[in-house]
């Protein structure tokens, strides 16, 4: 699909989803957000590119204030970026009600409902029967699954998505993350075994244009992260699903470059920009700079990716500040500290779902903790070289042999690096491992959460009214308490 028939495609998609919506039951997740009478007339080339684009966008960045996801959560608390003001959005570990509360509604209602409404139209028997509609909606469904687990913990999974099943659920029970885990495991399987390259065709596939071997190569590189992701917790069955895999690249083909990469290619047109462009250059926000903790480490390395992650001062150097800042002090770093690179903040800089260099680093961390076979190092470097070649820049000798021979601690270290923008997943590795290992805190800065980088999004207000008894539930499966305090399942210390 070329970029004029792609905005064609997703104007008529506004249009026929806006009609949707005003004969839809809109009530919370738990009631589906679908008419009963009849959901199923929008076929999947619609349903698609809405999905797929509101679920990026959300894990990317989300234009709206008090519930952006990436930009005033993770890339705070990993330490990416930092405030300049408004410190009490995130920097400092505080939360809005709204921030938890509307990106669980979101990843719902414009993710799930949507993948599964695909899945129930294209498998057998359904109305738009479609063996390839099916097997992306399933990857995508697994992806976003897996991110509300590594948000919140134990989350409805099983009864979630059946509000339109002949006996329909409304008050879907939590499952305990081992077991969300072991589902998207085995859903990412059979995806793979759906995707036929040689079926019939897609329509409004936005993230792959229709490519489905790199779908396939998706389904199995997402499925090596999170079989990596619990290795320290289910070591056996881990290693069982890597070497699946590894050993049957015909059948289980993964990422072999970047041009495989899952990324959103966001466009010229305003209602599809890059979601950091939308609030750093269209909405003229200027509250955030790079941080110190990631000037400092790429300047110790030599690392020629701070030249795309940050824009050189007015002085033509590049400085951060520290983070969590009270807003008198951070206020003084606006004119001083770098903003972020230019690269990011483009109408149409790609959001980023999992790349080749991910891949390599995760395959790299499997091979030094013994879970497969091949060497720890080769992967190291590939990934490193991956990430340079993401941005246009090459590898240097003088660069491997400054990071020198990889170690857990090297290796989530440059992990960190190369995930830089897709501070969700970068969170998450860092509460699994507890690496990297982060300064000190500045002695000027004053935190919220007692101090504690947090460690998980809170249940959502709406859980408490409308779903109360299984909400409690998942309380008690992640540890008596709701807090952003709790360790989830897959935490190594």
């Amino acid at each position: 699909m070329n970029a004029t028939s792609t905005t064609t495609m997703k104007r008529l998609l506004i249009i026929f989803f806006t009609l949707f919506i005003v004969t839809s039951c809109t009530k919370e997740f738990d009631e589906m957000n679908v008419d009963p009478n009849n959901p199923t007339a929008l076929s999947p080339q619609y349903l698609l590119p809405y999905a797929i684009e509101y679920s990026i966008d959300r894990s990317w960045g989300g234009r709206t204030r008090f519930e952006r996801l990436n930009l005033d959560g993770a890339m705070l608390w990993m330490q990416y970026l930092t405030r300049n003001i408004y410190s009490n959005e995130g920097d400092n570990y505080g939360l809005s009600v709204a921030f938890y509360n509307n990106n669980w509604k979101s990843l719902f209602n414009d993710g799930l409902v949507n993948f599964q409404r695909i899945v129930t139209l294209s498998q057998p028997g359904g109305k738009f029967q479609n063996a390839n509609y099916e097997g992306i909606a399933l990857v995508m469904r697994s992806w976003v699954f897996s991110l509300l687990t590594d948000l919140y913990g134990p989350i409805p999974y099983s009864e979630a998505l059946k509000g339109t099943a002949d006996t329909p659920v409304y008050s879907p029970s939590y499952d305990s993350m081992d077991k969300v885990y072991a589902g998207l495991l085995a859903d990412l399987k059979t995806a793979n075994e759906k995707l036929d390259t040689k079926g019939p065709a897609v329509s409004g596939d936005i993230l792959y244009n229709g490519d489905i071997l790199k779908w396939k190569k998706f389904a199995n590189s997402l499925r090596l992260r999170l079989a990596n992701r619990q290795a320290a917790k289910k070591s056996a069955e881990s290693r069982a699903i890597m070497a699946e895999i590894l050993a049957d690249p015909t059948k289980y083909p993964i990422f072999t470059s970047n041009a495989d990469n899952a990324s959103l290619k966001c466009t010229e047109v305003l209602s599809s920009n890059n979601e950091l462009y939308l609030v750093m250059i269209n909405d003229s926000r200027t509250d955030w700079n790079v941080s110190k903790t990631l000037v400092d480490k790429l300047t110790e390395l030599s690392d020629p990716r701070l030249a795309v992650y940050a824009q050189p001062n007015k002085d033509g150097k590049y400085l951060g500040h520290a983070n969590g800042l009270p807003d008198a002090v951070a206020t003084t770093y606006l004119g001083v500290s770098s903003n972020i690179g230019t690269y990011f903040i483009q109408k149409t800089s790609p959001e980023v779902v999992m790349t080749y260099a991910e891949l390599n680093l995760i395959l790299a961390e499997a091979a030094l903790d013994g879970d497969i076979s091949g060497s720890a190092q080769t992967y190291f470097e590939k990934g490193m070289t991956a990430s340079f070649d993401q941005y246009g820049l090459k590898m240097t000798d003088a660069y491997l042999k400054t990071v020198g021979a990889v170690t857990k601690e090297k290796l989530m270290e440059q992990k960190w690096i190369a995930l830089f923008g897709q501070g969700l997943e970068s969170w998450t590795e860092y509460r699994r491992t507890g690496l990297p290992v982060l300064p000190a805190k500045d002695p000027r800065a004053v935190f919220e959460n007692d101090g504690v980088l947090p460690t998980r999004l809170p249940y959502p207000t709406s859980e408490a009214s409308l779903n109360e008894a299984n909400y409690q539930k998942g309380i008690e499966l992640v540890g008596g308490k709701n807090d952003t305090k709790s360790k989830l399942w897959w935490a190594e210390k």
